[in-house]
């Protein structure tokens, strides 16, 4: 899922405020409501909650820079629904010892069935610890039995980053 933020130097104010909340849709709803209520006056209403929606935005400030490190996973599989619940299950199992800071799965436009999962980490130490969390190695003998083929694993230090 797509981390959302909303930030109120987007929105002039008096308060001249800066904060910036980010994070899963229904906790950036909850708590920009709840910062918009307390510090900048307005009424919880659903005039309040259709502008902080619409104010919500894709947080791309996670990408990762110079230093950080991305590990590629290239697969094949008719069972990709499963992948992605099997990837929310991870995620709830692990818990806050994941150091892994967002997942992109995506599809080959021209292999059907094939895909590449990216994952980036602060750093490749990040990584390792990641890795040998017992929550991490029970999914990747999940992701065995549900691909075509053995998945490959590229393990990558960024080196740059541009955003455009």
């Amino acid at each position: 899922m797509t981390r959302k933020y909303v930030d109120c130097r987007d929105i002039p104010s008096e308060s001249n405020c800066t904060l910036k909340i980010s994070g899963e849709e229904d906790e950036v709803m909850r708590t920009a409501v709840q910062h918009a209520v307390a510090v900048h006056g307005h009424t919880d209403n659903p005039e309040l909650r259709k502008g902080v929606r619409e104010g919500m935005k894709d947080d791309t400030e996670f990408l990762p820079g110079p230093g950080s490190f991305v590990q590629l996973i290239d697969f094949q599989t008719d069972h990709i629904d499963d992948i992605q619940t099997m990837t929310r299950e991870w995620a709830n199992e692990i818990g806050t010892e994941r150091t892994a800071q967002w997942t992109i799965a995506s599809a080959d436009h021209d292999r059907p069935g094939h895909y590449v999962a990216i994952v980036a980490f602060p750093n490749r130490e990040a990584a390792l610890a990641n890795s040998a969390n017992p929550a991490t190695e029970k999914m990747a003998m999940r992701l065995q039995e549900l691909t075509k083929g053995e998945p490959s694993y590229r393990n990558l230090d960024v080196a740059t980053m541009v955003r455009y």
